[in-house]
């Protein structure tokens, strides 16, 4: 009987029954797709959630500062070295070969010591060429003059001697003119002898401007060669110091410094062969940041430490040549400097740029070179991340900035370097 059931069951009876469709199941499926998309959802805010926000930094390499109100002291602390007060360059004067050194690099000297000798032959035949011209000068000059005495002397005996004749002419002359007076001569032999007379003072003015004439030529070549031998000796002077330079002394009392010649050796004219130091008085050179140029002036006031003392100075000089982000002042002391002080010694020097004010301060630190002061990153209440913001700073000092805009007070900021941050917004803080 039940396998008859079966059988009628498993047995069609028409078309209609086998056309007959079976539903599916929609809602599973349904049910799976939203499952996997809720899934989904949930791994992307997970994958959001734990990725950093901005550059990933490491907390432990950072240094913070909080930005405080208090009083901003406006000074700079710079390292200064002690340089001698005064120092005379040594260059040589002359080129030769080094014969004879007789100082030693770090010795005291006195003024005119000895320091060093050489030789330069073509200087010694200079001087005995320009010797031999002055010479010869001298001996011309000389026989000139004694041409001029033996002339002159000339002309002297000549104008006496028609001088004489004159004086004859002019009696023999009056004599005539008694005789003629009393008919005793002729009036043709009174005119000749007044002719004579006239010639003979002819004679005499002639030859006192040939003289005249002669002694004006013979001064005015006299002038000429002494003006020569003037110059010959001022020539001669000089090659006479060259050659004296060749034993080279020294200029001033001091410590000789620098100074590393070796007999044998071949100096060119200029070459710097050391220079000679005040050994007692000294000032003091500085490398400033570029920053402070603008603020340096000639005159402001300074102060050295040393062994618990304190010095005071004044700025002397200022350098603004900038050479690798920094420039050089020269400090000078005002009343008095440290006992024991030498070439080269470092000592820190407080210079006073302004009076303290009050102001919103933040600590100093390497950020504001990479930033140039125009931006910092603020660190959030967690302190898991930073922010860049921007700034605008006004002075600083070794410990100090101050800011003028972009912050408030309690804002804490880091302050180590910005370089590997690059231009990124936001930092993330890891532990």
């Amino acid at each position: 009987m039940h396998i008859k059931k079966k059988f009628e069951q498993a047995t069609p009876h028409d078309g209609a029954t086998m056309d007959v469709k079976i539903p599916r199941r929609r809602g599973k499926r349904v049910a799976i797709v939203a499952a996997t998309l809720l899934a989904l959802a949930a791994a992307a805010y997970a994958l959001w959630s734990w990725m950093p926000r901005g550059l990933q930094v490491d907390g432990a390499d950072l240094r913070t500062g909080v930005a405080t109100r208090g009083v901003f002291v406006d000074e700079v602390i710079v390292r200064a070295s002690a340089e001698p007060l005064n120092s005379i360059i040594l260059d040589a004067v002359e080129s030769g070969r080094v014969e004879e050194v007789v100082a030693t690099d770090g010795a005291l000297v006195k003024k005119g010591q000895l320091l060093f000798r050489i030789s330069n032959p073509q200087r010694n035949l200079e001087l005995l060429a320009r010797q031999s011209e002055h010479a010869v000068s001298i001996f011309n000059l000389s026989n000139l003059r004694v041409s001029q005495e033996a002339s002159a002397s000339e002309h002297q005996r000549r104008l006496d001697d028609l001088q004489f004749a004159i004086d004859q002419a002019s009696k023999q002359h009056a004599r005539n003119v008694r005789l003629a007076a009393q008919g005793y001569i002729s009036t043709v032999a009174l005119e000749e002898s007044a002719d004579r007379l006239a010639q003979q003072q002819r004679a005499l003015r002639q030859e006192q401007q040939a003289a005249a004439a002669e002694l004006r030529v013979r001064d005015h070549a006299g002038q000429q060669l002494e003006a020569a031998i003037h110059g010959l000796n001022s020539g001669l002077k000089l090659v006479a110091a060259t050659v004296d330079a060749l034993a080279v002394r020294a200029p001033a009392d001091g410590r000789l410094t620098n100074f590393h010649l070796q007999v044998g050796e071949s100096i060119a004219t200029g070459k710097n062969i050391g220079r000679i130091d005040d050994p007692l008085r000294f000032k003091l050179s500085a490398s400033v940041d570029e920053f402070y140029l603008n603020r340096m002036a000639v005159g402001r006031h300074a102060s050295v430490q040393q062994d618990g003392r304190s010095y005071a100075a004044d700025i002397g000089t200022i350098y603004p040549q900038i050479k690798q982000g920094r420039f050089t002042v020269e400090l000078v002391f005002t009343q008095g400097q440290p006992p024991v002080l030498n070439p080269g010694q470092s000592l820190d020097a407080r210079i006073t740029l302004g009076e303290p004010a009050s102001a919103l301060l933040l600590p100093n630190g390497a950020f504001i070179n990479d930033s140039g002061g125009a931006w910092v990153y603020v660190l959030d209440a967690t302190g898991r991340q930073a922010e860049r913001r921007a700034v605008r700073i006004g002075r600083r000092n070794n410990s100090q900035v101050e800011v003028l805009d972009g912050l408030t007070a309690g804002d804490k900021v880091i302050l180590s370097s910005y370089g590997a941050y690059g231009n990124s917004p936001r930092l993330q803080i890891t532990q």
